[in-house]
């Protein structure tokens, strides 16, 4: 019989062959899509990589409740309509629940079938609120939200007495997402943004943006799209004469950011809302970086990964929660039990009426040689 709460069994009955309890193991499939081709690859390849590395040391130690746990990834580009395709293909093979999906046009587009079929939904790399507002039981946020962090850096700029902000943003729901926090943040300074301009999503055609933007000479620009198309805004405004300031967003993917600039990329800022994953300053970033090195293959330590290496350790935590064989109900239950609890100094609130667990945000700075400071 088919279970929508899909818990694959991987061993027979141990009634049928008369040993232990032991000896029957289950796995809990988890369904993940996300870009791992295109412009925006490094973004899901990163995420992806930080939770994997954290549910194989999990599996490796003996699972959770007797459960392991799989996580199966569809590549949808970065593209709304194969990111509903994927999903819908995971919820008719009946995965348990659905996990770092990357990106809001795409997530947008999968959340009327992920509602429709109360699936759990959970850490997707994302701070939209339209998938915050309104609540909805199978969705669950770890990060903070685009709201949180362009009102960081709409304060950090005003507080300097820089008043002439505008705002390069990618033409979707990402883009429109965070161009309505930063146009919030303004207004509650009675200021408005001085010049916009838009890119299309998964294109680097920056030309008119810059036109729309560079003369009206902003004391910085906020950037709300993706690392490629960030990087061209960076080097055609630059060659048009503009010499401000740029930050961006926690979406843009920082250490790609980084490595598509180079010595360009000097004084960038960006927001982050994961704790800083280059240092041993924290426990959960010690913890972190320790796993990379016994993971080995040579993975460098960046906040994408370390993103998804948070959110499954909150899952897993969660899963803890629901018991031996959970179902939907069950994990939603333990999820929201998890209040005012620190991971390794990074907090995590959720409740029954709240699925946002974190509202942190900070500022970080790329350097000329290629690195993060704060």
């Amino acid at each position: 019989m088919k279970r929508r709460d899909a818990i694959k069994r991987l061993a027979a009955p141990c009634a049928l062959l008369a040993l232990p309890a032991l000896a029957q193991t289950s796995r809990i499939v988890l369904g993940q899509s996300a870009a791992f081709t295109g412009p925006a690859a490094q973004l899901g390849i990163q995420m992806h990589t930080g939770a994997r590395i954290y549910f194989n040391a999990v599996n490796a130690a003996g699972g959770v409740n007797g459960n392991t746990i799989e996580l199966r990834t569809l590549d949808d580009g970065y593209e709304p309509d194969r990111c509903k395709a994927n999903t819908d293909k995971f919820i008719k093979d009946e995965v348990f629940g659905l996990f770092g999906y990357v990106g809001t046009p795409t997530s947008l587009a999968a959340l009327p079938s992920i509602v429709d079929a109360k699936i759990p939904f959970f850490g997707p790399f994302t701070g939209a609120q339209a998938l915050r507002e309104p609540l909805h039981r199978s969705v669950f946020h770890v990060r903070a939200s685009y709201y949180d962090e362009t009102e960081l850096i709409v304060n950090q700029l005003t507080s300097l007495g820089l008043t002439k902000i505008a705002v390069f943003y990618q033409n979707d729901a990402y883009g429109k997402a965070g161009l309505e926090g930063v146009m919030r943040a303004l207004k509650a300074r009675k200021l408005a943004p001085v010049a916009l301009g838009t890119v299309e999503r998964n294109t680097v055609d920056v030309a008119q943006a810059v036109k729309d933007i560079a003369p009206k000479m902003p004391n910085a620009v906020v950037q709300i799209s993706a690392y490629t198309s960030c990087a061209a805004f960076i080097r055609a405004a630059r060659k048009a004469g503009y010499g401000g300031t740029f930050f961006n967003v926690s979406f843009v993917g920082t250490q790609a950011l980084a490595d598509e600039l180079g010595k360009e990329g000097n004084g960038i800022m960006v927001s982050q809302v994961m704790p800083f994953p280059f240092s041993t300053t924290t426990a959960i970033a010690r913890e972190y970086r320790d796993a990379l090195q016994r993971a080995g293959g040579g993975v460098q330590p960046n906040y994408s990964s370390m993103e998804g290496y948070v959110a499954a350790k909150v899952f897993t935590e969660g899963l803890r929660r629901a018991g031996r064989n959970p179902s939907h109900d069950a994990l939603f239950n333990g999820l929201e039990s998890i209040q005012n609890t620190s991971f390794g100094g990074f907090n995590i609130n959720f409740g029954p009426r709240d699925h946002v667990a974190s509202h942190f945000v900070e500022l970080s700075m790329l350097t000329a040689d290629g690195k993060v400071i704060r």
